[in-house]
């Protein structure tokens, strides 16, 4: 393997126009979509990765972007229940002229709500004899069916984002600390009734934000502490309040780490604000190899009538 120096590749958009329709229980489209930084051929790349469900679908599609963010290679994988044959294969695709190989078994995957699976199954990615990317929980199973050895250099998840559909209560889990354990995360909601407007949020079970009048409160922040850890929360649920039913969601996101001084900001290339939560961006810088990407979760909760 020939020595090149790293590249970080761009990010991808952190923003984008879902639907101006309402929503409804046949159109809602459930993805959850995260993005990696690992090693392949000679250069650290963005690879993402989309779940998505809907009535009729349910996919897997695996994005390999080149070094300066312009294309990327694509490996798409149907996860429908009808199509037993499919939960469990191999593709391969060139990325710059080196083989990428993908490995997955969803046999036995198990799903809660949402359109990535939490336990019992792999997706692997291999290139050059090593697993550069490996999702899931029986890894044993995927390094014993692939043949290939682990990571030199562990890949990074650096963002991810998921759209949520419900009427008051949206879920999801996330590692804020990639050394510990997966959090239970749910907001909830009651913006009808005799009371004003109320949102709960809860990080395994626990209340950890409760905002009363949320319809003089509908955008704010505050930071909480997750096994001794500080993350930030931020939200924005303007369009819950204020906008035609089922056109609209609420965001939120969850960046660990404590809140940056003015200088600090100044001073860096990164970081989330007051002025970037109302287009739901985040700003990674792609300038510097000094360390690791932080981590943001992108919340979209939309509510359906």
């Amino acid at each position: 393997m020939s020595a090149h120096h790293p590249m970080r590749a761009h990010p991808p958009p952190l923003a984008e126009k879902i639907t101006e329709d309402p929503v409804t229980i046949k159109t809602a489209q459930s993805t959850v979509t995260s993005v990696y930084q690992t090693h392949i051929a000679c250069y650290w790349r963005n690879v993402t990765v989309v779940w998505c469900k809907n009535i009729m679908n349910h996919t897997l599609n695996i994005m390999v972007h080149s070094t300066e963010g312009e294309f990327h290679h694509n490996c798409k994988i149907d996860v429908k229940p009808w199509h037993f044959w499919s939960k469990k294969g191999y593709k391969s695709f060139e990325v710059d002229g080196s083989q990428v190989d993908v490995y997955w078994d969803l046999r036995a995957a198990k799903f809660s709500g949402s359109p990535e699976p939490y336990a019992d199954y792999y997706v692997a990615l291999v290139q050059d004899e090593e697993v550069v990317l490996l999702l899931g929980d029986i890894k044993k199973k995927a390094y014993k069916r692939t043949k290939a050895r682990p990571a030199i250099v562990e890949p990074i998840l650096f963002y991810k984002k998921e759209n949520v559909f419900a009427k008051k209560s949206f879920s999801t889990r996330a590692k804020f600390d990639e050394r510990r354990k997966e959090h239970d995360i749910v907001v909830e909601t009651s913006t009808t009734g005799p009371r004003d407007p109320e949102m709960w949020v809860s990080i395994d079970g626990i209340v950890l934000i409760h905002v009363r009048n949320l319809q003089w409160k509908f955008r704010g922040n505050q930071t909480v502490m997750v096994d001794k850890q500080p993350v930030q929360v931020f939200w924005n649920v303007h369009d819950w309040l204020f906008g035609n039913p089922g056109t609209g969601h609420g965001l939120f996101i969850f960046k660990p780490g404590a809140v940056e001084s003015e200088s600090d900001r100044e001073g860096s290339g990164h970081g989330c604000g007051d002025s970037e939560i109302s287009n739901g961006s985040c700003y990674h810088s792609t300038n510097t190899n000094s360390g690791a990407p932080e981590f943001c979760l992108f919340l979209y909760a939309w509510k359906i009538e």
